[in-house]
């Protein structure tokens, strides 16, 4: 069973990589930079993390570098990891419940659009936009766009629903973002087997 709060991801800090990343003059959010990163790998980008490294710096147009660097490399590994082994073991890295539901809301909104941006970033790459996405990857995308603007300004922080509703979103987004991964991954397999007959279909 998923038991971590929205926003944990076990082993990196929301609060911490916010600091590190002003410390380089990065004013983005640490959950644009973490949807990036699994948005690349969702769109079927190299699991290798010196490659993720180099194709979140590109998309966001960043210079990461030194213990940051690393850092993010380890956390571009560990989507990688928990993307293809538990569907459970995958969590967004948002704002945790220390900061107030209108900040998290902007975290979430944050997460999805770096998403957008490293997948979109990794498709236009591999040169397959004209392709149709595979399985409901085409209507979660939509879906992230429209999360994309979400906003909590309007609600009352103490407001149960409005939690319970945020709460449902993180869990809405990342199992989405797994089943994006695995309709990707699941293709790109059918293309190598397809790859592979070709010489057999010659005989």
């Amino acid at each position: 069973m998923f038991d971590r709060l929205p926003g944990d991801t076990g082993l990196f800090d929301f609060d911490d990589v916010a600091d590190q990343l002003l410390e380089q003059g990065v004013s983005l959010s640490p959950a644009e930079v973490h949807g990036c990163l699994v948005g690349l790998l969702a769109a079927g980008h190299s699991a290798e993390p010196g490659a993720g490294l180099n194709a979140l710096n590109q998309a966001l147009d960043l210079d990461l570098h030194g213990a940051l660097a690393d850092e993010v490399m380890q956390l571009y590994a560990q989507c990688s990891e928990a993307l293809g082994e538990d569907l459970f073991d995958f969590t967004p890295l948002l704002a945790d419940e220390s900061h107030d539901l209108a900040v998290r809301t902007e975290s979430l909104a944050d997460w999805c659009r770096g998403f957008l941006t490293g997948f979109a970033r990794t498709v236009a790459a591999s040169g397959t936009g004209g392709e149709t996405l595979p399985g409901d990857s085409t209507e979660i995308l939509r879906d992230f766009a429209a999360m994309a603007q979400a906003s909590a300004e309007d609600q009352d922080e103490d407001d149960e629903d409005a939690e319970n509703a945020y709460f449902a979103l993180v869990e809405y987004l990342r199992v989405a973002a797994v089943n994006v991964f695995l309709d990707t991954r699941a293709r790109q397999e059918d293309r190598e087997r397809a790859l592979r007959g070709k010489p057999d279909a010659l005989h």
